[in-house]
Protein backbone atom coordinates (compact mmCIF):
# COMPACT_ATOMS: atom_id res chain seq x y z
CA UNK A 1 0.00 0.00 0.00
CA UNK A 2 2.81 2.19 0.82
CA UNK A 3 4.67 1.97 -2.25
CA UNK A 4 1.05 2.27 -4.58
CA UNK A 5 0.86 6.01 -2.97
CA UNK A 6 4.53 6.72 -3.60
CA UNK A 7 3.91 5.59 -6.88
CA UNK A 8 0.59 7.70 -7.23
CA UNK A 9 2.43 11.12 -5.61
CA UNK A 10 5.11 10.18 -8.36
CA UNK A 11 3.04 10.09 -10.98
CA UNK A 12 0.98 13.18 -9.87
CA UNK A 13 3.96 15.29 -9.40
CA UNK A 14 5.47 14.44 -13.27
CA UNK A 15 1.78 14.96 -14.20
CA UNK A 16 1.94 18.68 -12.49
CA UNK A 17 5.20 19.30 -13.69
CA UNK A 18 4.91 18.56 -17.30
CA UNK A 19 3.48 21.37 -19.75
CA UNK A 20 0.85 20.23 -21.79
CA UNK A 21 0.37 21.99 -24.72
CA UNK A 22 -2.29 20.04 -26.68
CA UNK A 23 -6.08 19.17 -26.32
CA UNK A 24 -6.93 15.64 -25.51
CA UNK A 25 -7.71 12.75 -28.12
CA UNK A 26 -9.98 10.94 -26.28
CA UNK A 27 -12.13 12.70 -27.67
CA UNK A 28 -13.54 14.36 -24.80
CA UNK A 29 -15.84 16.09 -26.71
CA UNK A 30 -15.01 19.50 -25.01
CA UNK A 31 -13.62 21.87 -27.98
CA UNK A 32 -13.04 25.90 -27.69
CA UNK A 33 -12.63 26.01 -31.11
CA UNK A 34 -13.20 30.27 -30.80
CA UNK A 35 -10.98 30.01 -27.79
CA UNK A 36 -8.30 28.52 -29.82
CA UNK A 37 -8.41 31.17 -32.95
CA UNK A 38 -7.91 33.74 -30.37
CA UNK A 39 -4.91 32.06 -28.67
CA UNK A 40 -4.14 32.06 -32.31
CA UNK A 41 -4.22 36.06 -32.56
CA UNK A 42 -2.75 36.52 -29.42
CA UNK A 43 0.15 35.02 -30.90
CA UNK A 44 0.20 36.55 -33.54
CA UNK A 45 0.11 39.76 -31.32
CA UNK A 46 3.20 38.82 -29.57
CA UNK A 47 5.00 37.52 -32.36
CA UNK A 48 4.58 41.21 -33.48
CA UNK A 49 5.78 42.80 -30.66
CA UNK A 50 8.73 40.35 -30.53
CA UNK A 51 10.00 41.62 -34.12
CA UNK A 52 9.53 44.89 -33.40
CA UNK A 53 11.77 44.70 -29.98
CA UNK A 54 14.37 42.87 -32.30
CA UNK A 55 14.05 45.69 -35.21
CA UNK A 56 14.35 48.38 -32.26
CA UNK A 57 17.25 46.84 -30.07
CA UNK A 58 19.13 45.91 -33.66
CA UNK A 59 19.38 49.24 -34.48
CA UNK A 60 20.29 50.82 -31.25
CA UNK A 61 23.94 51.83 -30.95
CA UNK A 62 24.73 50.01 -28.02
CA UNK A 63 23.46 46.58 -28.18
CA UNK A 64 21.60 44.26 -25.55
CA UNK A 65 22.58 40.97 -26.82
CA UNK A 66 20.54 39.24 -23.85
CA UNK A 67 17.42 41.36 -24.58
CA UNK A 68 17.94 39.94 -28.44
CA UNK A 69 18.44 37.04 -28.00
CA UNK A 70 15.31 36.93 -25.58
CA UNK A 71 13.00 38.40 -27.81
CA UNK A 72 14.26 36.46 -30.57
CA UNK A 73 13.25 33.13 -28.29
CA UNK A 74 10.13 34.72 -27.39
CA UNK A 75 9.47 34.91 -31.38
CA UNK A 76 10.19 31.69 -32.16
CA UNK A 77 8.07 30.20 -28.70
CA UNK A 78 4.73 31.79 -30.44
CA UNK A 79 5.14 30.54 -33.53
CA UNK A 80 5.56 27.40 -32.48
CA UNK A 81 2.63 27.65 -30.63
CA UNK A 82 0.79 28.80 -33.49
CA UNK A 83 1.63 25.60 -35.10
CA UNK A 84 1.19 23.39 -32.28
CA UNK A 85 -2.68 24.63 -32.13
CA UNK A 86 -3.53 24.46 -35.76
CA UNK A 87 -1.93 21.15 -35.94
CA UNK A 88 -2.94 19.18 -32.93
CA UNK A 89 -5.77 20.76 -32.37
CA UNK A 90 -7.64 21.72 -35.49
CA UNK A 91 -5.91 19.15 -38.04
CA UNK A 92 -5.93 16.07 -35.55
CA UNK A 93 -9.09 16.54 -33.88
CA UNK A 94 -11.54 19.19 -35.42
CA UNK A 95 -11.10 19.26 -39.06
CA UNK A 96 -13.02 16.00 -40.26
CA UNK A 97 -12.25 14.44 -43.85
CA UNK A 98 -14.85 14.62 -46.16
CA UNK A 99 -15.77 12.84 -49.41
CA UNK A 100 -15.09 14.61 -53.18
CA UNK A 101 -18.87 13.12 -53.56
CA UNK A 102 -20.10 16.11 -51.45
CA UNK A 103 -19.18 18.55 -53.81
CA UNK A 104 -19.92 21.71 -51.29
CA UNK A 105 -18.44 19.99 -48.15
CA UNK A 106 -15.53 19.02 -49.86
CA UNK A 107 -14.98 22.77 -51.18
CA UNK A 108 -14.97 23.69 -47.41
CA UNK A 109 -12.69 21.58 -46.31
CA UNK A 110 -9.74 21.42 -48.75
CA UNK A 111 -10.13 25.29 -48.53
CA UNK A 112 -9.65 25.25 -44.80
CA UNK A 113 -6.93 22.41 -44.87
CA UNK A 114 -5.39 25.22 -47.25
CA UNK A 115 -5.99 28.15 -45.02
CA UNK A 116 -4.50 25.69 -41.92
CA UNK A 117 -1.38 24.72 -44.60
CA UNK A 118 -0.72 28.85 -44.86
CA UNK A 119 -0.87 29.40 -41.31
CA UNK A 120 1.99 26.67 -40.69
CA UNK A 121 4.01 27.96 -43.17
CA UNK A 122 3.39 30.95 -42.22
CA UNK A 123 4.39 30.79 -38.81
CA UNK A 124 7.15 29.06 -39.89
CA UNK A 125 8.27 32.58 -41.79
CA UNK A 126 8.10 34.47 -38.20
CA UNK A 127 10.88 32.18 -37.14
CA UNK A 128 12.80 33.06 -40.00
CA UNK A 129 12.42 37.00 -40.34
CA UNK A 130 11.39 39.87 -38.92
CA UNK A 131 9.66 41.47 -41.97
CA UNK A 132 6.43 42.69 -40.49
CA UNK A 133 4.15 41.36 -43.58
CA UNK A 134 4.39 38.16 -42.51
CA UNK A 135 2.29 39.30 -39.67
CA UNK A 136 -0.25 41.28 -41.94
CA UNK A 137 -0.52 37.48 -43.97
CA UNK A 138 -0.87 35.77 -40.23
CA UNK A 139 -3.78 37.70 -39.65
CA UNK A 140 -5.29 37.27 -42.72
CA UNK A 141 -5.33 34.01 -43.35
CA UNK A 142 -6.31 33.47 -39.82
CA UNK A 143 -9.21 35.56 -40.36
CA UNK A 144 -10.16 33.95 -43.49
CA UNK A 145 -9.94 30.71 -41.32
CA UNK A 146 -11.94 32.08 -39.01
CA UNK A 147 -14.76 32.81 -41.87
CA UNK A 148 -14.74 29.68 -43.52
CA UNK A 149 -14.74 27.64 -40.24
CA UNK A 150 -17.16 28.97 -38.39
CA UNK A 151 -19.59 30.57 -41.13
CA UNK A 152 -22.48 28.57 -41.66
CA UNK A 153 -24.54 28.23 -44.97
CA UNK A 154 -27.83 28.33 -45.36
CA UNK A 155 -30.07 27.30 -48.07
Amino acid sequence: MKKLLVLSLFIALVAIGQKSYAHCEIPCGIYGDSVRVELIAEHIETIAKSMNQINELSEAGDKNYNQLVRWVMNKEEHAKKIQDIVSQYFLHQRIKPVQPTEVEAYAKYTNQLALLHQLLVLSMKAKQTTDLTVIDKLTTTLDKFSHSYFHKHTH
